[in-house]
């Protein structure tokens, strides 16, 4: 971040901080929700903000589905620009495709309707979009017709989001990050931004970017708003109001209730304000009555309870004017924080190899333990050496691991991967030699990636 955000005491923002403490006791640990990061703004201040070490401010993290939101800000600038036309049939930016795509279902879908999720399938299609052609998804997408209303059913389906993404980067040459590099990322000062790729050169879209928490943030405040920064309307602010307005109705998915208040164009609408957000608790809150935005990165298993949190707590401490005392309060709150770890001896473990008895990440074959270190020995023959300090999580690339002792035939071992919300939690039997490997929330996507590829991509 080149342009520092201000920063407020939350009581000069008239916040009451034990409502953000509150909050984060509510979060932190609590029912299988783990937060990696959090960044609270008011009037256009961070009035808090914190990292559970080895998660930093400056590290980027897997944003899962809340790229999307960003993807949807790519297709306003192109829409702004008069390159894209939300009314245009999506089959009409793939001429390739127009002899193929024959059936009435599949051509009667509008650039409005996969922005808003309502093309018309009434569930995800991704995985046949993949089947049908997996070099080519979009085609996969428009040979599987519709079997509902496009413009009226509603089904969240990453293909939607992928074809968005897609036409705006064949209308502007350029991968999303690219097109967003000028208009979005620099005048937020967002420096870091790195996106998966599929087929190579064209940024998925609807997944796969990597990002600070501040840059949820910025983001969030450039929504609230009404797309102006430092003074210069940086994003349309039509834009904005239609792609933070309920687009469709999803009230008949029966999901939890702030998934049922409607869909924009890639944001969900809440039942206070509206957000976008990513598998296991990747949030961006953005709450205009309270002119306040929550970005939150996390391993969360119950998304809803966080939001239920904060509704419960954050709403109410808007209301209050605060003090310097639960300032003081908050501050402490914020300080040295670190993820949870398994209660056990850290020093002095026990030297030895251990071989895979059963492990979700299939590449892992062998892990050793040698005195302040860690070696994961992967099938292909990668060795990965990482550091073990007692009572800390020292950070090596992408991974950081943690070891004890937690009784006398065990240690447990932490593999947390510092650029997703990830953990891998590892049981060495110290009696068989072995060891299990299970994980905490599982990543989204294949089962069988090396370790070197759970990370945000390079080059």
């Amino acid at each position: 971040m080149t342009t520092p955000l201000p920063r407020s005491a939350p009581s000069a923002q008239d916040i009451d901080a034990r409502g953000v403490v509150a909050f984060l006791d509510a979060i932190d640990g609590v029912g299988g929700i783990e937060p990696h990061g959090i960044v609270l703004l008011r009037h256009g201040n961070v009035v808090a903000e914190g990292w559970w070490s080895p998660y930093a401010a400056d590290r980027v993290q897997l944003l899962y589905s809340l790229s999307k939101s960003f993807t949807s800000t790519a297709a306003g600038f192109a829409w702004a620009e008069g390159l894209l036309d939300l009314d245009a049939p999506v089959v009409s930016y793939f001429p390739e495709l127009d002899a193929e795509v024959t059936d009435p279902r599949s051509r009667a879908v509008l650039v409005r309707h996969v922005a808003s999720m309502s093309a018309g399938h009434s569930s995800e299609q991704w995985d046949r979009a993949l089947a049908a052609d997996h070099d080519e998804p979009v085609r996969g997408f428009l040979l599987d017709p519709p079997d509902g209303t496009p413009g009226v059913t509603f089904a969240y389906s990453q293909s939607t989001t992928y074809t968005l993404a897609a036409i705006v980067q064949r209308l502007t040459g350029q991968t999303l990050v690219e097109y967003l590099r000028p208009r979005l990322f620099d005048p937020l000062g967002i420096d870091q931004a790195l996106w998966q790729e599929h087929p190579k050169g064209r940024n998925i879209g609807f997944s796969g970017l990597h990002a600070t928490t501040e840059a949820v943030a910025r983001l969030g405040q450039l929504y609230l708003q009404g797309g102006v920064w430092e003074e210069r309307q940086l994003l349309s602010a039509e834009w904005v109001a239609e792609a933070t307005r309920p687009q469709v109705d999803n009230s008949a998915t029966g999901w939890a209730p702030d998934w049922t208040q409607g869909y924009g164009f890639q944001f969900w609408m809440a039942r206070h304000g509206y957000r976008g957000d990513g598998a296991y608790g990747q949030f961006c809150v953005v709450l205009p009555e309270q002119d306040a935005v929550l970005a939150l990165t996390a391993e969360a298993e119950d998304m809803q309870a966080v939001l239920d949190a904060a509704w419960t707590h954050l709403l109410p401490a808007f209301e209050g004017k605060g003090s310097a005392e639960a300032d003081e309060e908050l501050g402490r709150r914020l300080t040295a924080l670190q993820l949870p770890f398994d209660q056990g001896q850290e020093s002095e473990l026990p030297s030895g190899t251990f071989t895979a008895a059963r492990s979700a990440l299939p590449g892992l074959e062998r892990i050793a333990l040698a005195p302040g270190e860690l070696t994961l020995h992967e099938k292909d023959g990668t060795a990965t050496a990482l550091p073990l300090v007692p009572g800390s999580w020292p950070v090596s690339g992408h991974l950081a691991a943690r070891a004890a002792r937690t009784d006398e035939d065990t240690v447990t071992v932490h593999l947390q991967f510092v650029e997703t919300p990830h953990k891998l939690r590892v049981r060495c039997d110290l009696r068989t030699g072995t060891f299990d490997a299970t994980w905490h929330t599982v990543p989204l996507g294949p089962s069988d990636f090396p370790i070197a590829e759970l990370r945000a991509p390079r080059g």
